[in-house]
């Protein structure tokens, strides 16, 4: 069965068209990957686990480096729930927090 990227909402989306240009291609060519292979398939350096319910998108250019924070829902989808730009080599508490916040409201 194919697996789908979506984006949890329309904050989401914005977070997104926030990123550089060429991170948002990243981001495109890692959810392919995704939707192709299935998330058990694509690990390092595209994706990293971030905990019990949650994982990274690891996206990087020029401008720095980015992260799109996903979960897995129902029926084969994997949803995002946050995208960021990371200032420090370590993901921003801030940052976690929010797409915790975002995977309890939606409750998946």
């Amino acid at each position: 069965m194919a697996w789908s990227v979506e984006l949890l909402n329309k904050a989401v989306a914005a977070e997104l068209l926030a990123l550089p240009k060429e991170m948002q291609g990243r981001f495109l060519r890692v959810a392919e990957l995704l939707e192709t292979f299935g998330p058990q398939q694509v690990g390092m350096p595209h994706v990293r686990p971030l905990g019990t319910k949650m994982w990274e998108m690891r996206l990087s250019g020029r401008a720095g480096i980015g992260r799109a924070i996903y979960a897995a829902a129902p029926g084969h989808r994997l949803v995002v729930l946050h995208a960021f730009l990371k200032k420090t080599g370590k993901t921003p508490k801030r940052a976690l927090d929010l797409a915790l916040k975002r995977l309890k409201e939606v409750k998946l």
